[in-house]
């Protein structure tokens, strides 16, 4: 009985290894998924402040003040999705350190 017992412990336990290389795998999957999340954000920032630059230099028939609002907007929305992947970040090594 005490070898059953053992082996049903044994088993509980390689199971509990597995589940935890399962959880390995998709924390760097995730991990992975977040970088470039982050390149692609830091990309757009870039992308919005060289159309500002090149808006800035040109004489536009449109509403300046209304582009430079958007665009203020827009930047400020990347980075507060910035900072949502920073605490996503956070809470997923919270999350496996318990």
């Amino acid at each position: 009985q005490n070898e059953k017992e053992l082996q049903d412990v044994v088993k509980q336990q390689e199971a509990k290894m597995l589940q935890l290389i399962d959880k390995s795998g998709e924390v760097t999957r995730l991990k992975g998924e977040v970088s470039q999340l982050k390149r692609s954000l830091q990309h757009a920032e870039t992308e919005a402040k060289v159309l500002w630059e090149e808006m800035r230099g040109q004489e536009l028939k449109a509403d300046t003040t209304y582009i430079q609002e958007r665009l203020l907007l827009r930047q400020e929305v990347d980075k507060l999705r910035l900072l949502l992947l920073e605490k996503e970040d956070e809470n997923l090594l919270l999350s496996n350190k318990y």
